[in-house]
């Protein structure tokens, strides 16, 4: 998994008015091993290539969606990707294990603080629960969901922040061990080694 392969879906509606998804892509698209992908870029007036998206997903590892989070969940295009996409037979049902083990990344820019996603906040709710449809949509084609990244405040933010919240934001999509089970891999070993010496 040292040469994990990632694909970025970039799915912003009004990307040019958005600094922070900007600086994302701009700064993943130097990655090696990362390939970006844009659907409204490439879909916004023509139907979704269903037979390129699944090969894209077959091709990589690692799927992050990179998105503003929109009235608590994604803009419709990647619910219309995920609607065409994942199709029964192929992500799931019966022999549709096309995507299992892939791991699942969802990346947001959010314009509320921190602060407002929690008991007893503006929003109610935090982040994780919000995200339970894409968590439950992940398990459903058996893929790993990974822990969120997200920026908030994401429209008040300067620019020296939004730097810095892209170099997170690298770091966190290309982390090998954000998957908790090569992590666990990776400490049995140690402890192996340690015994071996003792």
């Amino acid at each position: 998994m040292d040469d994990m392969k990632t694909l970025v879906l970039v799915v912003h509606p009004n990307f040019e008015s958005s600094r922070i998804n900007k600086k994302w892509k701009e700064a993943v698209l130097s990655e090696p091993d990362v390939t970006v992908h844009d659907l409204y870029e490439k879909y916004r007036n023509q139907p979704i290539d269903v037979e390129f998206e699944q090969q894209q997903l077959l091709a990589h590892d690692r799927i992050v969606f990179q998105f503003p989070l929109y009235w608590y969940s994604s803009p419709q295009l990647l619910k219309q990707w995920f609607d065409e996409v994942f199709t029964f037979g192929w992500a799931h049902g019966p022999g549709g294990t096309k995507l299992n083990e892939k791991e699942w990344v969802t990346a947001m820019s959010i314009g509320s603080p921190e602060h407002s996603y929690q008991a007893g906040g503006y929003n109610l709710f935090s982040i994780s629960e919000l995200t339970k449809p894409f968590q439950a949509s992940a398990n459903l084609v058996g893929m790993t969901y990974l822990p969120s990244f997200a920026e908030y405040r994401a429209n008040r933010i300067s620019d020296q922040e939004i730097a810095e919240s892209a170099n997170r934001y690298v770091k966190h999509i290309t982390n090998i061990e954000l998957n908790p089970k090569v992590r666990l891999q990776r400490y049995l070993k140690q402890l192996e080694s340690v015994d071996l010496k003792s």
